[in-house]
This record gives structure tokens, C-alpha cells and sequence, in this order.
């Protein structure tokens, strides 16, 4: 195969492709019942071009009757008066005029065979037509109802252009919704540190930071202490009754624990 020829057959094939995505069944259904309804007028005008055809060598036929019986008349009429040479000219302008009439009564004949020609003709192609009518509107409404079908499911499954922009947004969106949370949660993190200083709310160094952590760590073992008793149950309140108990009865025990509190006190003092 030649180079022209491939390319040609390239062409083609890619002109196919093209008109065959830009063509429309609806619009070709459309066009092809417009050239029929444009078949069916002409076949019409041409029943009808027909019929005043017939209709014109009619009345001429009616003329040339009306002649060929007054010619008629006439030779009889000079027949009685005893002219017989005027009786023969209207006899032989008669047989004239009846020739004229036969050959107007063939045509007549002709063109009444062609109208019912056409007239029949007329009358298939307007069955045809109307058929073809109902089977375009049903096509095209099943055709509607593919489309309108294929557009839903395109939208619910994300194929279509439109909803694959809308899901490219909605995931843009999301991915810099939980790097700016990332990054928030970072700089939170390095503000309680104190590895970064918070200029906003004042400076506050290591110390402070420290003990603000250890606050929190104290409230939380105080919060696991006070979880812990309401779990062991009523039981443990004897215990802690003679616990209390004892230490109040041995008030030596209290004092000497509280003087030796308070002698690095003194020591601090002197």
C-alpha cells in the first residue's frame, strides 16, 4: 500500500470517527421523515398536475361533442332544404371534429390511468410515511431515555466530566483542610514546648511551661485516684476509716513527723 493511500484511508477513517460522535439519530431521523413528507408533496402535486390535465381534455372533449352534434344538425338542416353540397361540407367537418375527439378520448384515457397511478402511489407513500413517522418518535424517545440514563449513571458513579472536576476539588480541598490542621497542630506542640515563643500572648520561658505540665500531670493523677475509689466500691471505706482512726490515735507518731517537717525550717531561719 502506497503512502497517498494511507493517508487517505487515515483521513477517512478519522472523518468516519469524527461525524460518526457529532451525528445525531434524532436529527437524522428528523431529516429523513422531512424528505419523505418533501417525496409525498411532490407525488401529490403531481396527482393533481394530472387531474387538471384530465380535467382541461374533458372539457375540450365536451366542445368537440358539442360541435361534431351541430355539424350534425347543420346537414341535416341543408339535407331538408335541399343542399346537399352544404349538407356534405358539415358532414365532412363532423368526421374531422370526431377524429379531433377520438384522439382527445385517448388521452383522456391516459392521463385518467396515470392519475390512478399516482394516486395509489400517493396513497402507499403516505402509509410509509406515517409508519415511518411513528417508528422515528419511538426511537427517538428511546433514544432520550438511553441518553438521559447514561447521563444519570455517569453522574452517580463520578465518570463524567463535571462530577470528576467536582471530586478533584472536593479531594484538593480535603488535602490542604489536614495540612493547615497538621501544621496548626505542630506549632501548638512547639508553642507548649517553648521551642517557639508565642509573641501574641506574651513571653513565657521553660519554667513556666514546666510547671503549667506538671499542674495538668497532678490533675490528672487526682482525676485516675478519684476513678480508682469509685471503682473499688463501698468496701474500701472501712479501711480508710481505720486508717484515718490509727493515725489519729497515735498523735505522738503526727507531732514528732511534724517537728522533724519543721526543723530544716529552723535551720532555713538561722
Amino acid at each position: 500500500m502506497s503512502v497517498m493511500k494511507r493517508v487517505s484511508l487515515i483521513f477517512r477513517a478519522k472523518a468516519n470517527k469524527a461525524l460518526d460522535k457529532m451525528e445525531d439519530p434524532r436529527e437524522t431521523l428528523d431529516y429523513s421523515y422531512q424528505q419523505q413528507v418533501e417525496m409525498l408533496t411532490r407525488v401529490r402535486r403531481g396527482v393533481a398536475d394530472v387531474a387538471t390535465s384530465r380535467k382541461r381534455v374533458e372539457l375540450q372533449m365536451n366542445q368537440l361533442q358539442k360541435q361534431a352534434q351541430t355539424k350534425e344538425n347543420q346537414a341535416r338542416t341543408a339535407l331538408g332544404q335541399g343542399r346537399e353540397d352544404l349538407a356534405r361540407a358539415a358532414l365532412e367537418q363532423k368526421s374531422s371534429v370526431v377524429g379531433q375527439l377520438a384522439s382527445l378520448q385517448d388521452q383522456y384515457r391516459g392521463l385518467q390511468e396515470q392519475e390512478e397511478k399516482l394516486t395509489v402511489a400517493s396513497q402507499r407513500l403516505q402509509s410509509k410515511v406515517d409508519a415511518f413517522r411513528t417508528r422515528k418518535e419511538t426511537i427517538k424517545a428511546t433514544y432520550t431515555a438511553a441518553e438521559a440514563q447514561t447521563r444519570i449513571n455517569e453522574a452517580f458513579s463520578g465518570i463524567s466530566e463535571e462530577m470528576g472536576d467536582i471530586g478533584l476539588a472536593i479531594q484538593r480541598a480535603e488535602d490542604k483542610t489536614a495540612q493547615m490542621q497538621a501544621r496548626a497542630g505542630a506549632i501548638d506542640e512547639l508553642l507548649a514546648s517553648g521551642a517557639l515563643e508565642d509573641h501574641v500572648g506574651g513571653n513565657q520561658d521553660y519554667i513556666q511551661a514546666e510547671l503549667d505540665r506538671m499542674g495538668a500531670n497532678n490533675e490528672i493523677e487526682s482525676e485516675l485516684a478519684r476513678m480508682r475509689g469509685e471503682l473499688e466500691g463501698p468496701g474500701q471505706a472501712p479501711r480508710q476509716i481505720e486508717a484515718n482512726g490509727g493515725s489519729a490515735g497515735n498523735p505522738g507518731v503526727s507531732g514528732n513527723s511534724a517537728q522533724q517537717q519543721h526543723q530544716p525550717g529552723n535551720g532555713e531561719g538561722l
